[in-house]
C-alpha cells in the first residue's frame, strides 16, 4: 500500500510542475503576463484530466498503470 500511494504521490507532483512550466511557457510565448500563467495551467489540467478520464484507467483521472493506481479495485483495502 505505502508503494502505491508514493507513485501517487510522484504522479500528482509530477503532473503539477509540467502544468505549471507549460503555463509559464504558454505565458511569456504569448507575452502576456505571468498572472495568467495559474488560469492557463489550470485548463492544461483540466484538459489532462479529461484525457485521463478517457484513455486511462476508467472512471479516474489517474494516469497510473492499474496495477500502481490506489483508486483502483487492487488498492482498495
Amino acid at each position: 500500500m505505502q508503494q502505491k500511494l508514493i507513485f501517487d504521490m510522484l504522479e500528482r507532483a509530477g503532473w503539477t510542475g509540467v502544468q505549471a512550466a507549460l503555463g509559464i511557457l504558454a505565458a511569456d510565448l504569448a507575452g502576456i503576463s505571468v498572472w495568467w500563467a495559474a488560469p492557463i495551467g489550470l485548463g492544461i489540467a483540466a484538459a489532462k484530466g479529461w484525457v485521463a478520464g478517457r484513455l486511462g484507467r476508467p472512471g479516474t483521472a489517474s494516469t497510473l498503470p492499474a496495477h500502481a493506481d490506489p483508486a483502483g479495485a487492487a488498492g482498495r483495502p
